[in-house]
């Protein structure tokens, strides 16, 4: 982290997704000066009283970091969930920071993780966390999606959706064989992350952990796709899925370079193979790893106004 900065106005960068909340500071000039993360959060916790805290207690913290390297005076925001309704979430960044309304610009993180990767109009973005989506932004600025309507209707390829399609499949199989998770290389892996082998311990884990945290068992589906080819068939799916979001955009608005990004990608090599034979071979499919931090903070910082501009 970079020493206290006195007198620059400087820009907010926020990247909030289920996993981790990153930010970085920059300046007018579109130097970045610091960055860091704290927990995820995402604004579909706010329909909640405990999820709202959560998210104050978030943003606390990283308003916490920010201002130990300095203050900043514009902030753009993006957040997995966020629907466009301003408040209160606006309100639960600037407080911690001590600033104004007019200071504080919120969209959804793939938006500011396309612009990190893409100028408008130039690819598409299919971008996997916890959640999934793909995405263009056209030269006019217009949003366009495929995908990213949640966990509980798809998500497909998601972090989320491999682990809810692996703990579907362990207990079916507990079903037709009780015991059978013992022979099972992910089940035994994701079990021991769930707590234990009785339904009691998913059941918890199900129902009371956030859609962060239940991603993080892809990590246990992936250490298994070695010697467990349920945990590979489920991980060559889940590419699969990522690759239907891509070809739907190469359908609708024709051959463009498209860009992988988010940590399902670095779970196994097949992940990407499968998605790339589900695309047309015109669209050129490249890795790429987002910092969509960096390009809300760039964005905030030219949105400062200078003291004593007119």
């Amino acid at each position: 982290m970079a020493a206290r900065q006195g007198g620059a106005a400087l820009g907010l960068g926020i990247d909030a997704g289920g996993t981790q909340t990153r930010w970085a500071l920059a300046t007018p000039a579109g130097e970045l000066l610091a960055e860091g993360s704290v927990a995820g959060l995402s604004a579909m916790q706010l329909a909640s009283r405990n999820g709202q805290q959560a998210v104050r207690d978030t943003l606390a913290a990283l308003a916490s970091d920010v201002l130990a390297v300095g203050r900043p005076s514009q902030v753009h925001a993006g957040l997995t969930g966020y629907g466009g309704v301003r408040e209160p979430l606006s309100g639960l960044i600037r407080a911690p920071l001590g600033l104004g309304a007019e200071a504080v610009t919120i969209v959804t993180d793939i938006e500011v993780a396309y612009l990190d990767v893409f100028r408008r109009g130039e690819g598409y973005l299919v971008y996997a966390g916890t959640g999934s989506i793909a995405a263009f932004i056209d030269a006019d600025g217009g949003f366009h999606r495929v995908g990213g309507r949640g966990g509980l209707l798809d998500d497909g390829g998601s972090g989320f959706w491999i682990a809810r399609e692996a703990l579907r499949h362990i207990w079916r199989q507990e079903d037709e064989e009780p015991g059978a998770w013992q022979r099972s290389a992910m089940a035994r892996e994701v079990l021991e992350h769930v707590g234990g082998s009785d339904w009691s311990h998913s059941r918890q884990f199900i129902y009371t952990v956030d859609r962060g945290e239940m991603g993080k068992l892809a990590l246990a589906v992936a250490a298994a796709a070695g010697s467990d080819p349920v945990a590979l068939r489920l991980l060559e799916a889940a590419g699969s899925e990522l690759g239907r979001l891509a070809r739907l955009l190469v359908q609708r608005f024709g051959p463009r370079p498209v860009a992988l990004a988010g940590r399902v990608f670095q779970l196994h090599p097949v992940i990407e193979q499968a998605c790339r034979a589900a695309v047309p071979e015109a669209a050129a499919l490249h890795l790429r790893v987002s910092h969509g931090h960096h390009a809300a903070a760039r964005i905030a910082a030219r949105a400062v106004v200078q003291p004593g501009a007119s």
